[in-house]
């Protein structure tokens, strides 16, 4: 039976060369009802609402093991309204948001500094990203494997759904769109993995049949990449067993999970392609059916939030609003604003399709009326997918800087100076540096019954906050610097002293150290006597649980003080 896809495009051909010009007479369409376009486009918001309200519970909790059945919350119809405050959202929406202020010609720069100037807080590569555009690293760099140590995590892909619903059958607008605000943070396959899902709304407009579908969208990635290498793999593995997800779940972890060649440049369970099987997973045993694409995909475990709303954002675009079950929309309120958005429903679906009449009028289409209904003609076009690269043997850096001119529209360029002006407050002499914006560091009048704390956090996984000074030790005395520092009631982390890059101290600070929430610390610099020093203060994270570090006291002082 023909697939809906190609029906359409059989058609397409003699609808489109009326009134055209020969070049456009030429060409092949596709034919989609504006009427229709609204449907399935609706229906696309609508399913990653639900996929990321269903699944939002169990987000984390199970990691490498299946959800058991019994664990899995079922679905109320007003869960739907918890969408509104979901991460899964409202980041993709702050790229739609520049795409409306600036158009489709906007430059990766101006992406940038919109996103830089973001107040939601981030994680993982959204986070390096944010935090390299904030330091004045402009794009591509911002993403690039030497300044982002997880480019290869699911941030683009779980942000890049707006790229195909507002590009139906234009699979090389999801590519370009990625290269764009993907690059902000994604890096390879990181941003392999957006454009794919991008890819596969932009299939769904016009296929009914879902490894038709996932095979559209493999053509808008390189061949070579091991994204596109783990896309091949689960088509094939359903191919020899359409029936059992749990034991396509098992060969998903033995090879993308054990194997560390297929976690390289990536933080864990946070892998685009670890979390993409499983989106593909709940598309392909889902059968077609919400619920059990939902909770497949959900039950696979990992970022199981952000996984069915993908897969489920792409099957909703397939089915359209009319025939996705009432129990998904019958609760749906339409006036609250996504957080930190402009948009509400009607906002968001109006800009969705102003984009998109821009899309197709870019690409060579048209909008035409046939018997008094609007009419995309679409133009049929080969994927062209971004080059090749590694994330863990990337090619060279581009240098690429903000201006001056440019840092000044970042709201947030200022952070690292402003804390160095609260340490100088703190403790004069002492230099702050790759301090991270997470858990509001800065100079508190008070915290956990001391007057006057210092609040520090690092900068990301594997990257410590790092207090510094020079100082002159007197000769013939016993010098020592004497620490006073606490932890946050749910975290720790460790404090690592250095001189001269030589490790005097590595210490836990946490519960099982300081119970009543401090730790008074004596290192002796005696070694160092009658010498001008480097000391280091470092607040290195543990299991990125709560890691601010908290000081009370920093003094370096003599044998006489």
């Amino acid at each position: 039976m023909a697939t809906m896809y190609r029906a359409l495009l059989a058609v397409a051909l003699c609808l489109a060369t009326s009134g055209a010009s020969p070049e456009q007479g030429r060409r092949t369409y596709l034919r989609l009802p504006v009427s229709t376009y609204r449907d399935k486009m609706r229906a696309a918001w609508i399913g990653q609402m639900a996929g990321v309200a269903w699944g939002g519970p169990t987000e984390f909790r199970w990691q490498d093991k299946i959800i058991p059945e019994a664990d899995m919350p079922a679905w109320k119809p007003e869960m739907i309204n918890h969408a509104f405050g979901q991460d899964d959202l409202y980041v993709e929406m702050t790229f739609l948001r520049t795409l409306e202020q600036y158009g489709l010609n906007v430059s990766i720069r101006q992406a940038g500094i919109d996103f830089a100037n973001s107040e939601y807080a981030l994680w993982c590569a959204n986070n390096a990203g944010r935090t390299n555009l904030r330091s004045g690293i402009a794009p591509p760099d911002s993403s690039h494997p030497k300044f982002n140590k997880c480019p290869n995590d699911i941030d683009y892909q779980i942000e890049a759904d707006y790229s195909g619903i507002i590009a139906p059958g234009m699979p090389n607008w999801p590519i370009k769109l990625g290269e764009k605000f993907g690059r902000l943070m994604n890096y390879g396959d990181g941003m392999y993995a957006g454009q794919f899902i991008g890819a596969m709304y932009s299939a769904a407009y016009f296929e009914d049949d879902i490894p038709t579908v996932v095979e559209t969208a493999l053509k808008a990635i390189p061949a070579e990449s091991q994204y596109a290498e783990m896309v091949r793999d689960l088509l094939a593995w359903h191919r020899a067993d359409p029936d059992d997800w749990q034991k396509t779940w098992r060969l998903i972890q033995r090879k993308y999970r054990q194997n560390p060649v297929y976690q390289q440049a990536s933080n864990g369970g946070i892998d685009c392609k670890i979390n993409g099987a499983y989106v593909l997973l709940g598309l392909l045993y889902g059968k077609g059916d919400p619920d059990q694409t939902i909770i497949i995909s959900t039950r696979a475990g990992m970022d199981s939030d952000c996984n069915p709303s993908s897969s489920a954002g792409v099957l909703f675009t397939m089915l359209g609003t009319r025939r996705v079950p009432e129990r998904f929309t019958s609760a749906l309120d339409e006036r609250p604003r996504f957080s930190h958005t402009a948009y509400n429903m009607a906002g968001l679906m109006a800009v969705s399709e102003k984009l998109t009449r821009e899309i197709v009028r870019r690409s060579g289409g048209r909008i035409v009326r046939e018997n008094g209904e609007e009419v995309f003609l679409i133009p049929v076009e080969a994927p062209r997918p971004s080059a090749l690269e590694l994330s863990w043997a990337p090619g060279p850096i581009e240098g690429s800087r903000f201006t001056k001119a440019e840092m000044k529209r970042i709201r947030f360029a200022g952070f690292q100076e402003e804390m160095q002006k609260a340490l100088t407050r703190f403790a004069k002499g002492w230099k702050i540096s790759r301090c991270g914006r997470d858990m509001q560091p800065g100079l508190y009048p008070e915290w956990n019954g001391r007057k006057n704390v210092f609040v520090t956090h690092p900068l990301e996984r594997g990257v410590a906050c790092v207090l510094s000074r020079s100082v002159k030790l007197p000769a013939g005395r016993g010098s020592a610097l004497r620490l006073t520092v606490g932890h946050h009631p749910n975290g720790d982390w460790d404090l690592i002293v250095r001189a001269d890059g030589s490790q005097l101290l590595r210490r836990k600070v946490g519960k099982d150290t300081a119970p009543g929430g401090w730790l008074d610390v004596s290192v002796d610099l005696g070694a160092y006597a009658g010498k001008t020093v480097n000391i280091e203060l470092v607040n290195e994270p543990t299991d990125w649980m709560c890691e601010a570090g908290y000081w009370a006291r920093i003094e370096v002082a003599s044998g006489d003080d």
